[in-house]
């Protein structure tokens, strides 16, 4: 038994196995953004910037002005009023609680072919964009940490907290339970 052990912490320090992450290495996989905003990285992005960068990068799957998408893709405008009717059009307009997630999202995952690829700067001007063409900021909006956490989606009330006993109420900040 005590052989086996010995033989065991011998491969582990021979494969390095164990070895403590370095805060470089952490800070490559550390990219989430919570719905507070917590995580956002410094940057930012216009409207008309991200007008440009959506049309390179994303429209082929997402559609022109994120209408009329590839086969297999997601819609991402329009669906106002829909969530509750028979055939909900779920959007980032209509569905989307917070407009730091779809940082997040946008960040981590897009474009399709490359993700996490694009610049904080460029991320913050594709969600600009989005929100835009969704009418929930103007023309002239520039998107960056502070702004974007001031942003209130249109369906920021449309999500049931979940009230389970062994789960933490998101929206509820001081004693809760």
């Amino acid at each position: 038994m005590f052989f086996f052990a010995g033989s065991a912490l011998a491969q582990q320090a021979r494969l390095s196995l164990g070895t403590p992450a370095t805060p470089e290495q952490i800070r490559g996989w550390d990219i989430d953004v919570r719905p507070d905003g917590a995580g956002l990285p410094p940057g930012k992005g216009s409207v008309e910037q991200g007008e440009k960068i959506y049309a390179e990068q994303c429209a082929a799957c997402h559609g022109e002005k994120g209408q009329n998408p590839a086969k297999g893709f997601d819609r991402l405008v329009g669906g106002k009023g829909t969530l509750a009717t028979p055939k909900p059009v779920q959007t980032v307009g209509s569905y989307w609680p917070y407009a730091t997630t779809i940082f997040d999202y946008v960040n981590r995952a897009m474009p399709f072919t490359a993700p996490n690829s694009l610049t904080a700067d460029e991320v913050y001007s594709v969600v600009a964009y989005l929100l835009y063409v969704n009418d929930i900021v103007p023309r002239q909006a520039v998107m960056d940490a502070q702004e974007l956490k001031k942003v209130k989606m249109p369906n920021a009330d449309g999500f049931i907290p979940d009230g389970r006993p062994d789960t933490d109420d998101l929206k509820c900040k001081a004693n809760c339970k």
